[in-house]
């Protein structure tokens, strides 16, 4: 059997998230939470996972991409609120070799995920531009990692009242050790190598440790920024400048994050007819 653990996910390890879903994480860990777990079979072909978000509408492959962004692929059983890297490469792959598809809709609702697997994605998806029209059609929010992969396609597409951008990434740290102490719990580490327990719960952190974990914050959200800029054709710098502000409706469109403001049907016609 295959484990999801979605704190395992989101807690030390770098994410792109939008920040009012990093509260609700944040808030999880507070009350001391059950662990969510969910649980799909070892291996199945990787087409069902591809073809569980998938939908062909007059030749168009339309992608959900939606809730929270996940390494790994669902293996074709559907997970409420989640969405997997591998299953959306796997159906941009099937879609662009497809003679019959004539288009890829990447139909967005999502407030991000793990960096793990999102860049990946976002270069198949931008490679796939080359073989056929790519639309982010974005139903309400396309924001940090799900920004990543909707900045891919040749055209984003947003309703008034949608959100993009918070293009950034960050990484949480819960400190327990005070708990653990007014708890009379006391905790000792054995380890090989100064910095294996770097990022630990039971383990204040360092003054060297902060620096490292944010030198490598600073590469990945440089390699955020590149990525935005290659994709939307924004300089890298102006796009750091944006401070991970979400834009919403025009105003995504006068950042240069977006092309267009329309409702998610508005923009499928538009698009057909086009075609």
């Amino acid at each position: 059997m295959k484990q999801y653990s979605l704190t395992s996910h989101l807690m030390d390890a770098p994410v792109a998230l939008k920040k009012n879903r990093l509260e609700m994480v944040r808030a999880l860990l507070a009350d001391r939470a059950d662990d969510m777990m969910v649980f799909g079979p070892a291996s199945q072909e990787e087409r069902w996972g591809a073809e569980a978000i998938t939908t062909n509408v007059s030749g168009v492959a339309i992608i959900a991409i939606k809730g929270i962004l996940l390494p790994g692929s669902g293996d074709g059983w559907w997970w409420g609120g989640v969405t997997f890297y591998d299953d959306i490469s796997a159906a941009i792959d099937l879609a662009a070799a497809d003679e019959t598809i004539r288009a890829i809709v990447l139909h967005i609702n999502s407030p991000g995920g793990t960096v793990a697997g999102c860049f990946d994605t976002a270069d198949r998806i931008y490679d796939a531009r080359s073989k056929k029209p790519v639309v982010a059609i974005v139903d309400e929010m396309a924001c940090s990692a799900a920004y990543a992969l909707a900045c891919a396609a040749q055209t984003i597409v947003l309703p008034r009242t949608g959100e993009v951008g918070s293009i950034g990434v960050v990484w949480l740290h819960a400190d327990i050790t005070q708990a653990l102490t007014e708890s009379g719990i006391k905790v000792t580490t054995f380890q090989t190598g100064e910095h294996k327990t770097d990022g630990y719960p039971t383990t204040p952190l360092t003054e060297e440790a902060s620096k490292l974990i944010q030198t490598d914050i600073d590469a990945l959200g440089k390699l955020f920024f590149n990525t935005v800029a290659r994709n939307r054709g924004i300089a890298a710098d102006a796009v750091q400048a944006m401070e991970a502000t979400v834009f919403r409706g025009d105003k995504a469109v006068e950042a240069g994050l977006a092309d267009a403001v329309m409702s998610r049907d508005a923009a499928f016609t538009d698009l057909l007819a086009h075609l």
